[in-house]
């Protein structure tokens, strides 16, 4: 079992920053790759970043590609997400996710069901 508690969210004016963190726990953490959705206010989820807990590699949705960035700290057991240069489209509730390591994790094939656990999530607004 595995348990995600996101934090960070807030308001942010466009072109600004926002770091959000997970809190992950649990048990069997180095099977794992976490994730990062925004889901908009229709519930759809659209996938924004994906990291292996054991080696760190990383993978980004077209999106937010040079604009974000997923990193973990093992010491902490942190999921982190900075987001830089905000646009009025990255709005919405931002979801922590994890789910058993895949490959296709990392790849354009990446689908919200291959992650078995999820948070409640964080709310960002962005200000023009």
């Amino acid at each position: 079992q595995v348990y995600l508690v996101e934090s960070g969210g807030g308001l942010v004016q466009t072109g600004g920053s926002l770091t959000l963190s997970c809190k992950v726990s649990g048990s069997g953490l180095d099977t794992l790759a976490l994730a990062w959705f925004r889901q908009d206010e229709y519930g759809e989820r659209e996938f924004v970043a994906t990291i292996s807990w054991v080696t760190g590699v990383t993978y980004y949705g077209d999106l937010v590609k040079g604009r974000f960035s997923i990193s973990r700290d093992k010491a902490k057991n942190t999921v982190d997400l900075q987001m830089n240069k905000v646009k009025p489209e990255d709005m919405g509730v931002y979801v922590c996710a994890a789910g058993i390591y895949r490959p296709v994790m990392f790849t354009k094939g990446l689908d919200a069901d291959f992650f078995g656990w999820w948070g409640r999530g964080t709310q960002v607004t962005v200000s023009s």
